[in-house]
């Protein structure tokens, strides 16, 4: 842990060694857990295909094809949710059945780009971010037009199938999570992730939730570097915890970089854990870089949704 404030002892346990968990991918992304089995599932992108690890059974493959799904989040009922680059669409698969669904593909009659990460408030809505990235090749995707003018963030209502966008003013729109309260939504810019002349955004904007569905009093939060907020978490304090090229940075909800998680690959995201084989108090982290997982156990837990319509 290299550190940068002091706030930053709070979190740690011992040393907080970081741990290699397994290899194997081509670009891991997407992490999700869960508890029920002590599974982590991820994306392999490139590869089409999510990938499953738990300390039982090793590193194994889930589900092949996989329709190039990248990021993943648990709903409300513990169903798993999917952004598929492949379908252009959010999916469903019932973790009990393995029966998979479309939730939805399309805004105002036309197909969605490639819905990149995705949250689940209280209220069981689901927000997710829609860049271009699975369509501008075939390599993530499937390379296709875009129908849409311009990349979106949306807010889905799966019990009245409501689609409506919250946000249009992020160039590219990345990783995305709520505070704690649910009072605050960060979304990450990853504009800058295929420009090659060094232009483009690197960085987190921070929004204020206006009646649950809203955005407004947008400003920036923090500017990611070296490399891209592609996904990241927050926990039960607030703290911002994002990828970066060489690193997990964690941010205090003061925009104050605390310090960093070294990592030997390029980071892509991460998810917090109730890993009960570790014994401690606190949570775990789990890492995807590039191809493999790490973890590092950390005395805080994720800020996560309950069901409730009043936020957490």
């Amino acid at each position: 842990m290299e550190k940068f404030d002091d706030r930053i002892e709070s979190i740690l346990l011992g040393k907080s060694d970081l741990e290699k968990v397994c290899t194997g991918a081509t670009w891991s992304e997407g992490p999700v857990w869960l508890d029920h089995s002590q599974t982590l599932l991820w994306s392999d992108i490139p590869n089409n295909r999510i990938l499953s690890w738990n300390e039982e059974k090793g590193l194994r493959v889930w589900r092949s094809p996989a329709n190039f799904t990248n990021g993943h989040y648990l709903d409300l009922q513990g169903n798993l949710l999917h952004c598929s680059h492949g379908g252009r669409s959010i999916e469903r698969t019932d973790l009990k059945t393995g029966e998979t669904t479309t939730l939805v593909d399309r805004y105002l009659g036309k197909r969605l780009n490639s819905p990149n990460d995705l949250v689940v408030k209280s209220d069981g809505t689901v927000w997710f971010s829609d860049p271009p990235y699975g369509i501008l090749s075939n390599v993530e995707g499937y390379k296709a037009e875009s129908e849409q003018e311009g990349n979106f963030v949306y807010r889905f209502d799966p019990i009245t199938s409501e689609l409506s966008v919250v946000c249009h003013t992020i160039e590219e729109p990345n990783g995305l999570a709520f505070s704690p309260n649910e009072s605050k939504l960060y979304i990450a810019d990853t504009s800058a992730a295929l420009r090659e002349d060094g232009s483009g955004n690197h960085h987190i904007k921070v929004f204020d939730v206006e009646q649950g569905r809203k955005l407004s009093n947008e400003r920036l939060f923090a500017v990611v570097s070296p490399g891209l907020a592609d996904g990241f978490r927050v926990d039960q304090q607030g703290w911002v915890y994002t990828s970066s090229e060489d690193s997990i940075q964690i941010y205090h909800m003061d925009g104050t970089l605390l310090g960093k998680i070294r990592v030997p690959e390029k980071v892509s995201n991460c998810t917090f854990a109730t890993d009960r084989s570790s014994n401690h108090q606190g949570e775990t982290l789990y890492i995807t870089a590039s191809t493999s997982i790490y973890r590092i156990r950390l005395n805080t837990r994720g800020a996560r949704p309950q069901a409730s319509g009043n936020g957490v």
